[in-house]
């Protein structure tokens, strides 16, 4: 099977968690190729439809899956093959891109959504399906606190993993660092230009994870987390309440700082690591259970 994966390219790279899972599906026997999309806003995007069809006429796949609402758009645009479009969150919970996520449901042989609260946001009612993207468990093995920090440089006190970069708005990292400065001796640490081994090591080191965000789809970031058994705190977004429910060392906080700061505490105190690794499997929520479920659902297109 012949699958052509439709995602920007705008930061002359795909998202991580698109080609973890692109590598997923190949592993499981597809043949995967990219298409980048370099240009911004509806009118940016529809400017690579005449090398998108270039590809397609190239490359024949058997199914296009986008990722993204306007990435979705744009491809709907050619007929040649059938397209399944995956929605992240900020194509659904942003309204002015939501209109066009929309136009992509309707061109969409299928849709996936990867939280209910999408689902619910976008008012689907027909060919969708309820699938978060998944993680690749074995980049996340076993290492201790002491290793990790050996490896980071990090020396002693406590360290709390921030779910992005400061200075992107929807993360609200003036919530965070107001949350962390009443937590004694705490360390903010900004999740912004470390590699994907890094960031691995970094929850291994980390006292405990926080994401404050105002918006969020279902984030890869507090599934990896999960993966490394760091405790996490985190406003009720996107589908981490969902996702963390059960697991003793998470912690779900009203979105201000004090009850921010006391969950931390806890997470901090709490011994050991999580159940997280052993959550994430038993949910599906592996790269490779995601790949044959995709591989299941083209198949199902492509014989109807």
């Amino acid at each position: 099977m012949k699958i052509l994966i439709v995602a920007s390219y705008n930061k002359e790279r795909f998202a991580p968690f698109i080609v973890e899972q692109a590598e997923a599906l190949k592993q499981a026997g597809a043949e995967v190729e990219f298409f980048g999309v370099v240009g911004k806003g509806l009118i940016g995007y529809l400017k690579n439809l005449r090398r998108l069809k270039s590809k397609i006429k190239e490359f024949k796949p058997d199914i296009i899956h986008a990722h993204y609402g306007l990435s979705g758009l744009l491809s709907g645009l050619q007929r040649k093959a059938p397209v399944v479009t995956t929605y992240h969150g900020s194509d659904i919970n942003v309204p002015k891109i939501l209109r066009f996520s929309k136009i992509a449901m309707q061109l969409s042989a299928w849709n996936i959504f990867v939280s209910k609260k999408n689902v619910q946001t976008a008012k689907a009612r027909k060919k969708y399906t309820l699938m978060p993207c998944g993680i690749n468990v074995e980049l996340f093995y076993d290492r201790s606190k002491n290793e990790a920090r050996e490896r980071l440089g990090l020396g002693n006190g406590k360290y709390i993993i921030f779910a992005g970069a400061f200075d992107n708005y929807v993360k609200s990292a003036p919530l965070a660092q107001a949350a962390a400065e009443k937590v004694k001796d705490a360390t903010l640490v900004e999740l912004k230009g470390y590699t994907r081994p890094q960031i691995a090591d970094l929850f291994y080191a980390a006292d405990a994870f926080l994401m404050t965000s105002f918006t969020e789809g279902s984030p890869q970031v507090i599934k990896e987390a999960l993966a490394c058994g760091c405790p996490i705190v985190s406003v009720d977004v996107g589908d981490v309440a969902e996702v963390c429910e059960g697991i003793d060392g998470c912690y779900i906080a009203e979105r201000n700082a004090q009850d921010i700061a006391d969950k931390l505490k806890s997470a901090i105190s709490f011994q050991g690591r999580t159940d997280g690794k052993k959550t994430i499997i038993e949910r599906g929520l592996d790269n490779k259970i995601i790949a044959s479920k995709l591989q299941d659902l083209y198949k199902t297109l492509l014989n109807n």
